[in-house]
């Protein structure tokens, strides 16, 4: 007999559990901390992923010693399944999620599933998403929440599953969630205590059928929200997705701004980030959180970050003092403008976790004169925009990747006069290419920046091995150091 869905939107941890014939999809890091937990919960659980990998088979091995069904090679929804558990990387349109809610089977994220299962008084959750910089962001506001004694976690879509901190025992106080566009369509009931959209730009469009669809997907995030819906003063469309937001009544809408900051809001004043939305008199007077010292690396967009992790670490309680010190021992995330190297005045930056245009922007914009290295999977984007803006920084740029074609498309119809590189090699050495290219591009003084603007799965695992083969081809130049 199956659970109906009216009694599975009710469905928490003290629920019996056991009932229930689950279907988990993926077995990436998230659908093997779902399965894992579901069968310790007494779930009856079938594993289905299409692909069928030695990873996927250890990780498969593993499950079936603990009970749980497992499928490769294909993503079978069996009759009587209650509940589809997806993985981050699956589109809402994917075919069985589609065929799955048309037999009326409730379908849960990562994310959902970890709210269900928390215990009574649980820690409450922060929750970032955004186009760009939701990384940092988590792992900024962990820092302050550390920093004021607080015992926090990082989890969610960087890379701990919020599945295996909830269930693990552990007695937290916190956790910064960070949460991708693709795990919000599957989330109903997750009430943070404050959360923010940092920004929003066109992204994930072939996953989401249109930016419409993709806008409505990230404003998810605000939903139930409890004390604060933190939103960026400077994107107009985080402003109305917090006006339009079915929050918990008394919730505050909470802005931040590369600005003076008005009431209600945090922003800079000569130098410094200040509060003027979590202190009494806020009408006229601001408390001062930090100094543009102590965010690092420097550059404005990261300065945004910092303001966004402190709103919602002061929506906790954490106190000035440990804002500030939550910078000092914040330790950046790979791969976003990191130091590569230093070859002949020629300074070379990693930044391939920009991987869409507005990620891209920003790290241009950090840099005066720039050999810019892009391309990739496009994911749906156009780059003509992008062009637009940052031609006037341009030495030379060199591309890469099944949809570099679109880039010099665009820099022909609006930057002519910039040289272009392209390497048609499809293999992860074509990166040494790149780089020499590049090289042979750069002035003493310059800047040569990987910030592709594009996905990594063209050519590579993913964006950390893009980078780390970026690294490693600005070693091995001449003059470089391994």
């Amino acid at each position: 007999m199956t659970v109906p869905a009216l009694r599975l939107a009710s469905w928490h941890r003290g629920s019996d559990w056991s009932e229930l014939h689950v279907v988990v999809v993926g077995l990436g890091i998230a659908g093997f901390a779902a399965a894992d937990a579901l069968a310790s919960v007494g779930s009856d659980v079938l594993v289905v992923d299409r692909t069928d990998s030695d990873r996927q088979r250890e990780r498969g091995t593993v499950l079936e010693v603990l009970g749980v069904r497992v499928i490769l090679g294909d993503e079978v929804v069996p009759d009587g399944t209650d509940l589809l558990v997806v993985s981050p990387g699956l589109a809402p349109s994917a075919p069985t999620v589609l065929a799955a809610q048309a037999r009326g089977i409730t379908v849960w994220g990562e994310l959902e599933l970890a709210w269900r299962l928390r215990e009574p008084g649980a820690a409450p959750w922060l929750t970032i998403s955004g186009t760009n910089g939701k990384t940092t962001t988590t792992l900024m506001l962990t820092a302050m929440l550390r920093a004021a004694g607080i015992r926090a976690e990082a989890v969610g879509n960087i890379g701990y599953s919020a599945v295996d901190a909830v269930m693990q025992g552990e007695v937290y106080g916190a956790l910064a969630v960070e949460a991708a566009a693709p795990q919000l369509p599957f989330v109903s009931s997750v009430s943070p205590l404050a959360s923010v959209c940092l920004n929003f730009a066109p992204d994930h469009v072939d996953l989401f059928g249109g930016v419409e669809a993709y806008r409505a997907t990230k404003a998810r995030i605000y939903e139930r929200t409890q004390v604060a819906a933190v939103y960026n003063v400077a994107d107009e469309q985080t402003r109305a997705m917090v006006e339009q937001a079915d929050v918990v009544e008394g919730c505050r809408a909470i802005g931040f701004t590369l600005g003076i900051p008005g009431p209600s809001m945090l922003g800079v004043v000569d130098g410094f980030l200040v509060d003027r939305a979590f202190i009494e008199g806020r009408r006229d007077s601001a408390q001062e959180l930090a100094s543009f010292d102590d965010v690092v690396p420097f550059a404005l967009h990261n300065v945004e970050n910092a303001l966004a992790a402190a709103a919602l670490a002061r929506a906790f309680g954490v106190e000035p003092a440990a804002v500030r010190q939550g910078l000092r021992d914040f330790v950046p995330a790979q791969h976003r403008i990191a130091a590569a190297g230093r070859v002949d005045g020629v300074t070379y930056v990693d930044d391939s976790k920009a991987t869409n245009s507005h990620a891209a922007l920003s790290s241009l914009r950090s840099y005066q004169n720039v050999v810019w290295i892009a391309g990739g999977d496009a994911k749906g984007q156009q780059f003509d925009d992008l062009v637009v803006a940052v031609a006037q920084r341009l030495r030379g740029v060199v591309l890469l990747g099944a949809d570099r074609a679109l880039f010099t498309q665009a820099l022909a119809r609006h930057a002519p006069q910039i040289p272009v590189v392209e390497v048609s090699r499809t293999d992860t050495g074509a990166m040494d290419d790149v780089v020499a290219a590049a090289a042979r591009l750069a002035l003493p003084g310059d800047t040569v920046l990987l910030a592709p603007a594009c996905a990594s799965w063209d050519m590579f695992t993913n964006y950390g091995q893009r980078g780390d083969l970026f690294a490693a081809a600005v070693a091995a130049l001449p003059g470089g150091h391994a």
